[in-house]
C-alpha cells in the first residue's frame, strides 16, 4: 500500500482569482507583508500496489485523466510505503 500526495497548481501563467481574493482577505487582515498567493488542491490518496513504480504509473495516470487540467495546471506527486497491519 502507497499513500500518494497529490499538489496541483496552476501554471505560473494563468491568472488565479482565487488567489488574488486570499491575498486581499489577509491584507484587510493586517498582513500587508503579503506579496502574493497562488491557490492550488492537495489530495491524499491511498493505492494498493504490489510496488513503487506501478503506484508512481497509476498516480500519473490519475493526474493527467482526472486530478489536474493539463492546459492550466500542474501536478506533483510524494509517495510514502505505508505500513501494513
Amino acid at each position: 500500500m502507497f499513500l500518494a500526495r497529490v499538489y496541483v497548481t496552476l501554471k505560473p501563467t494563468v491568472n488565479d482569482p482565487q488567489g488574488l481574493t486570499i491575498r486581499g482577505g489577509l491584507h484587510s487582515l493586517g498582513f500587508d507583508m503579503v506579496e502574493s498567493v497562488r491557490a492550488g488542491k492537495y489530495l491524499e490518496i491511498t493505492i494498493d500496489a504490489p510496488e513503487e513504480a506501478a503506484a508512481e504509473e497509476r498516480v500519473t495516470e490519475m493526474c493527467r485523466k482526472l486530478l489536474a487540467n493539463p492546459v492550466i495546471e500542474d501536478f506533483r506527486f510524494e509517495l510514502e510505503e505505508m505500513a501494513t497491519r
